[in-house]
């Protein structure tokens, strides 16, 4: 049994069967890779310095950069264009397919030789560079998105809260397909990527699939970090954000706010209608909350399933780190010859999925009552926790861990409200 799952595993395996046990004992990190089909593992593994994949969220390109000795000069240079496949694992779990990249980039260096490989995921195709002109009129987010899919030979799957928003003037000069969809994310704060010939839609911070369905919450303790960075930054200093656009019975420019006060942030791009400037408005608003609070995570046992955009809890590290819930950007694997297989992880506080558009919309003072939101940890949804009058609440930034954090939290709100309120 043992030896029939192992002997699938490539990279950093013998055959031999005191390898075999002792790896059923003692895991160790395992590869397979492929160029062009042929699998070349375990011919590269004696000559492996450092493997990394980024993982990216959103349209950016995933990268794959592999190090290689070529202290013997034995080693071909590959083509620009070849394909490459990579799965990563353990040896007593086995191998997670983490997709194709074509080779764009090799350089090769000395003294001692060094051969680098990089590649970029081969989703990212040259239709979807090209640089096009083209408008739509009174139409959706999904139909756009549809079009785009289409014109790249692409599925286009787009989350139904996201489907159907209606877009009354969007331009296309000059601009080409994949700056498109990252814009066009930014301004409906979502998330579109083009992941497995799919072109893929889905809201920001949603730890869900395009279609619906909870992605896997990751529940990470400290004994499996190596390395942690907690950042929390005052992101309180904007009140809200400012956009820009054109009435079409005004030569004026007339201004959207998400938010309110004094000290608003103001977008560069000028809208061509209330209703997208408004919407991009609340967009980065939402973005400001997320960016309010960041965790990098690295974990010291390598995890080949984190994938972006999963939610994690977070526990035995600080109070303040483990009270909210954590939504997952970018994921780094790393496989190298003295560190073994590691796995970096970028997070941001997740906001809370119910009445995120009032949060945007809330201006500060006269709250009558504190509500926070929190995960229940069997059914995974969302519950609240309030302390005072709900006839007008202030809305919790965060997404609280347990009922039990959102409960002091709300607790400890309340109490600073009413000892400053005259």
């Amino acid at each position: 049994m043992i030896e029939a799952a192992l002997s699938k595993v490539t990279g950093y395996l013998k055959d031999t069967a005191q390898r075999f046990i002792r790896d059923a004992a003692y895991p160790v990190p395992a590869f397979r890779l492929s160029v062009d089909g042929l699998d070349i593992a375990q011919k590269i593994s004696p000559r492996l310095m450092s493997m990394e994949l980024t993982d990216n969220r959103g349209v950016e390109a995933d990268q794959l950069t592999i190090t290689l000795s070529d202290h013997d000069g034995l080693l071909t240079i590959p083509p620009k264009g070849a394909v490459l496949r990579l799965w990563l694992g353990w040896s007593d779990t086995g191998l997670v397919d983490k997709g194709t990249y074509t080779v764009d980039e090799t350089e090769h260096s000395g003294a001692p030789d060094v051969l680098s490989i990089r590649a970029r995921s081969a989703d990212l195709r040259k239709g979807l560079k090209t640089k096009r002109e083209r408008s739509w009129s009174n139409t959706t987010l999904g139909e756009v998105l549809g079009d785009i899919a289409i014109g790249n030979n692409l599925t286009a799957t787009i989350a139904g809260a996201l489907d159907g928003l209606p877009i009354l003037q969007l331009d296309q000069a000059n601009e080409s397909d994949a700056n498109l969809i990252s814009r066009l994310g930014e301004e409906f704060d979502a998330v579109a990527s083009v992941k497995g010939g799919c072109l893929l839609c889905l809201p920001a911070g949603g730890g869900k699939t395009a279609s619906g369905l909870d992605l896997p919450h990751i529940t990470l303790t400290r004994i499996d970090g190596d390395q942690h960075r907690y950042l929390q930054a005052d992101r309180d200093s904007y009140d809200g954000v400012r956009a820009y656009y054109y009435d079409v019975n005004s030569a004026k420019k007339q201004e959207a706010i998400a938010g309110g006060g004094d000290n608003l942030k103001d977008l560069r791009h000028t809208y061509s209608d209330q209703q997208s400037a408004l919407r991009a408005a609340r967009a980065e608003f939402r973005r400001l909350q997320r960016g309010s609070a960041t965790l990098s995570y690295t974990l010291a046992m390598g995890r080949p399933d984190l994938i972006p955009e999963l939610t994690y809890t977070l526990q035995g590290v600080k109070a303040e780190i483990n009270e909210i819930i954590w939504y997952g950007g970018n994921v780094q694997h790393s496989l190298t010859a003295d560190g073994g297989y590691t796995v970096s992880l970028e997070l941001e506080s997740k906001l809370p999925e119910n009445n995120v558009e009032d949060l945007a919309e809330e201006n500060a003072g006269d709250y009558t009552g504190i509500i926070a939101y929190y995960r229940d940890e069997k059914s995974g949804r969302e519950k609240a926790v309030t302390a005072g009058d709900q006839a007008k609440p202030r809305r919790l930034r965060w997404l609280y861990a347990s009922e039990k954090t959102a409960k002091r939290a709300v607790d400890r709100e309340w109490r600073r409200t009413q000892t400053i309120t005259p």
